[in-house]
């Protein structure tokens, strides 16, 4: 019965702004701040649903034959997206994303995770390097 509620929220959420919002009335951040009121309530009843709106949007790219540049972004507004690359646990007292980042040759790890007002509010997320080279389509 968990992972059903995993799957359902706040999918079900978007599938319901799709089909009864006028496409010139959509927001995208209109929308995401009324889905987190919900998830507020989804939280007080102990609904387990899916918390990937706060997970960063990681781009890879390669620079040169052997160097990875990674862009972040949040689909929500407001977030800050702190990391690491020496495989310790970022909080909010580690770097937060301001521009690309060059992926250190010797790093085996990208972590990350999302804050809101000095609080975290994503999932730590580790992508380790060698999937990063092959998004950005290095070998």
């Amino acid at each position: 019965m968990r992972h059903a509620q995993y799957m359902t929220w706040p999918r079900a959420f978007a599938i319901a702004e799709c089909l009864w919002t006028p496409k010139e009335k959509k927001d995208w951040n209109d929308f995401s701040k009324r889905a987190e009121k919900h998830l507020d309530r989804l939280d007080m009843a102990g609904v387990k649903y899916a918390p990937s709106i706060y997970d960063p949007i990681i781009t890879a790219t390669k620079k040169d034959t052997a160097t990875v540049v990674v862009k972040l972004e949040t689909e929500i507004e407001g977030l800050s997206i702190h990391y690491s690359f020496d495989n310790s646990f970022p909080d909010n007292f580690y770097p937060s994303y301001k521009e690309s980042l060059t992926v250190p040759k010797e790093a085996a790890n990208l972590k990350l995770i999302t804050y809101r007002y000095g609080k975290p509010i994503g999932r730590l997320m580790v992508i380790p390097v060698s999937d990063l080279r092959k998004r950005a389509g290095i070998k």
